[in-house]
């Protein structure tokens, strides 16, 4: 399976420090946010990466090469202005073949074994697998909800939900109804959930989203 890694938001929350360098490119205890990616890819045998870029892209491409580094080959799907994330993982679908993949925000920080998506099979019609997580305090209305089937559900007001992770398998069939080149996750999901069509699964390890300078800094305290 291919992997590929969305690196090419502003990170406008992350400012002034996303002002000189690329979010996935910020540093914890002293190693960039995508590196921790790569390096679990790599373990688990992944040999394809595809890595979205736009916001100081030079920075990202100078910074990973051609993934030798890691063992794996990595190709860039330059966006001139940022896509969004379906937006972006719409433009790289010629790089990402025409099977089920695997997609990891790039500025996330996690110990989830992504080893573990690798073989994973979508259940027939099924357009995306997500991986949720307890709500953190910055989003705790949640996202969606996890059934006893494994199917996502909308939430809806007084629901116990999940945050989506940065996390999932999908199939390229979730974004060929595309009717713009810029457009969020969230609309596509939010029409498949009606239709019975994504799948997830819950996470309870380690699992921060790092928006801002505050909440960087306190994961680095951390690690």
């Amino acid at each position: 399976m291919k992997a590929m890694i969305l690196a090419a938001g502003v990170g406008e929350r992350m400012r002034p420090l996303t002002d000189t360098t690329p979010k996935p490119l910020l540093e914890i205890a002293g190693k960039p946010l995508i590196h921790y990616h790569l390096d679990v890819l790599a373990a688990a045998g992944v040999s394809d990466v595809v890595v979205n870029v736009s916001h100081l892209a030079d920075q990202i491409v100078d910074d990973l090469g051609d993934g030798s580094r890691w063992g794996v080959t990595i190709s860039y799907s330059l966006e001139s202005r940022p896509l969004e994330t379906a937006g972006g993982i719409k433009r790289a679908l010629t790089l990402l073949g025409e099977a089920p993949f695997l997609v990891v925000n790039g500025d996330i920080f996690t110990d989830y074994p992504l080893a573990r998506l690798l073989d994973f099979q979508l259940a027939a019609g099924r357009l995306a697998h997500l991986v949720m997580v307890p709500n953190p305090a910055h989003h705790p209305e949640g996202d969606f909800l996890v059934s006893k089937y494994g199917v996502l559900q909308c939430t809806r007001a007084g629901d116990c939900a999940l945050t989506y992770a940065g996390i999932g398998v999908y199939s390229p069939a979730l974004f060929a109804g595309m009717t713009t080149d810029v457009l969020t996750l969230r609309p596509l999901l939010d029409a498949a959930i009606q239709s019975g069509l994504i799948g997830g699964e819950s996470y309870y390890g380690v699992w921060h989203d790092i928006g801002t300078p505050e909440r960087l800094a306190e994961i680095n305290a951390l690690y």
